[in-house]
């Protein structure tokens, strides 16, 4: 199977958003290629250098949310 090594494809690697016949391949080139090597290892230390982003909404949004759910049923129409 031959493969177009792009940026992208790397990105989907490194995410786990591969085939496992795609990961086997760019694995064996990995071994075999020093370039792809060298973008490979900037890539996984500019995702790990990037910020872990937790977003937590405010109390009173949540109650919102709660207090809609608790008045809706779940045979009730929502239009």
């Amino acid at each position: 199977m031959k493969i177009n090594f792009t940026e992208d494809l790397l990105v989907k690697y490194i995410y786990g958003e591969v085939s496992i016949a795609e990961k086997h391949l760019i694995e064996e080139n990995l071994d075999n290629n020093w370039e792809l090597q060298e973008l490979h290892e900037a890539m996984t230390k500019s995702r790990q250098e990037l910020p872990k982003v937790q977003f937590s909404p405010r109390e009173s949004v949540i109650e919102d949310i709660l207090k809609y759910s608790s008045e809706q049923t779940a045979l009730e129409p929502h239009f």
